[in-house]
């Protein structure tokens, strides 16, 4: 059977997803020959009209409880209306986890709608359910952002930016413009040359060094961190990092640099060290693509760091 791919528009009630999804269907980029399979896990103050789907051959289909998206049932609604892409407009407070996919559909793009006048209730009570909608998420638009004092949208952005590595993150107002620069308090003097990255700051580094790494160009690092060391790692590299706490206890990841050192030779996975390196910014195989890359001039075993590394 011929692949079906899935656009999955997350985020919780009255956030704005049916909003995002009637004016992508109004777009011209949206038309296609072939029938788009709507199905709505919940229905908010926004609706789909029947002038709107006729015109995108478009199907809608309203579902209440999780146990009407599972493969079985969707595979069923594939072979009725044989559709050539199928968007879902997820319940946030449905586990992502919960949605399952029969074999020949793909998730080819995810997107997370937030209400940023909301958000700061959501990040203190519900980070469970934020977590896993933001991790495979390619684009997080929070709209709403109008009014909101410019150091709690950094906040904001430091806290999805855990959650949601790889996404694009968007404030919005509600005329569409964006909202400009996240850059953070950093609990560290950017202006040295030398910089001491304590225990508890290691997140921040991190995700800081991600998003701006000109920042930290030619500068020396010194963290300590643990190894992990992947099969496909050239000899002369390992990448101490720290486990993150990013949304809950349930869901503990691992951040790290690639790290090159003569004497990577030497150490072995989850060994616990402290590494001293000049940070540059390049192409690497274990990035796929451009990210951080330490030179060391220093490594030294230490003992392990008890505390837990989390954000927010």
């Amino acid at each position: 059977m011929k692949e079906k791919p899935v656009f999955v528009i997350n985020g919780f009630l009255e956030a704005g997803k049916s909003r995002f999804i009637k004016f992508t269907m109004e777009q011209e980029y949206f038309y296609t020959k072939g029938k788009t399979l709507l199905i709505v896990c919940e229905e908010g103050e926004e609706e789909y009209g029947e002038d709107l789907l006729a015109r995108t051959n478009t199907v809608a289909l309203y579902c209440g409880e999780p146990d009407e998206v599972t493969p079985e049932k969707l595979a069923r609604l594939e072979a009725l209306h044989n559709p050539e892409r199928i968007m879902i407009e997820w319940n946030g407070l449905w586990m992502q986890d919960l949605l399952e996919l029969p074999d020949e559909w793909f998730v080819n793009q995810m997107v997370t709608i937030l209400d940023t006048s909301t958000l700061d209730l959501y990040l203190k009570n519900m980070k469970a359910y934020m977590g896993p909608m933001l991790k495979g998420s390619e684009l997080v638009i929070c709209n709403r952002a109008d009014r909101i004092p410019q150091e709690v949208l950094a906040n904001y952005h430091l806290q999805i930016r855990a959650m949601a590595q790889k996404s694009e993150i968007i404030f919005e107002g509600e005329d569409g413009e964006i909202r400009g620069d996240f850059s953070i308090e950093l609990p560290y003097d950017i202006e040295k040359e030398e910089l001491k990255i304590e225990s508890q700051d290691f997140g921040i580094f991190y995700i800081d060094a991600m998003d701006r790494p000109e920042k930290y160009l030619g500068k020396t690092v010194e963290f300590t961190g643990q190894v992990l060391k992947p099969p496909s790692a050239p000899k002369d590299v390992i990448i101490p990092g720290r486990m993150v706490m990013t949304c809950c206890e349930n869901d503990m990841q691992f951040l790290g640099m690639v790290c090159r050192y003569e004497g990577a030779g030497h150490y072995k996975n989850r060994d616990w060290i402290k590494v001293r390196a000049e940070f540059r910014f390049e192409d690497h195989a274990l990035y796929g693509t451009r990210g951080p890359v330490l030179y060391a001039r220093e490594v030294v075993r230490t003992g392990p760091i008890r505390e837990v590394v989390r954000f927010g």
